[in-house]
């Protein structure tokens, strides 16, 4: 489905606040209600809009530690490297998985309440796949920037 520029500027206002009423959501468009309302309808039919969900404040929740893993495994073999992208999808501490080129082959955001809770991730996920060569965790000492926009492509 390709995207003109009202649609980019929905999915703009969207990333930015989707609790917008559709009347408030036209208005900053430019379209009528119903206009605005069919495209809305359109993008997620289509899966651009894939979901709507609540960002919640880190300080409003209880203390846990972000952590940045960078995973190199032993061979270069994809069915191996399936079975741990299944295991890393898998774990509820895994917030994000890229398969990445360079130094590692994955990097993984990893969320989780204190070092113990890490050291069972290590175990059940790292440790558990005889493929993994090596890891290195870098913990996070403080979040500065924290986006989900997508970028969107003219």
């Amino acid at each position: 489905m390709s995207l003109d520029n009202l649609d980019r500027r929905i999915l703009d206002r969207l990333q930015r606040d989707a609790d917008l009423t559709n009347q408030t959501l036209a208005d900053e468009v430019g379209l009528s209600p119903s206009a605005c309302l069919k495209r809305v309808k359109r993008l997620r039919e289509s899966g651009i809009i894939e979901r709507q969900v609540a960002l919640l404040s880190p300080e409003a929740m209880k203390p846990c530690l972000h952590m940045v893993v960078e995973v190199t495994m032993e061979r270069d073999h994809k069915p191996l490297y399936q079975r741990f992208l299944q295991r890393a999808i898998a774990a509820p501490e895994v917030k994000q998985c890229y398969q990445v080129t360079g130094e590692c082959d994955f990097v993984l955001i990893v969320v989780v309440p204190d070092m113990d809770a890490y050291d069972r991730f290590c175990d059940s996920v790292l440790y558990a796949d005889d493929n993994m060569r090596k890891f290195r965790t870098l913990l996070s000492r403080k979040r500065n920037k924290f986006d989900t926009a997508a970028l969107i492509a003219d």
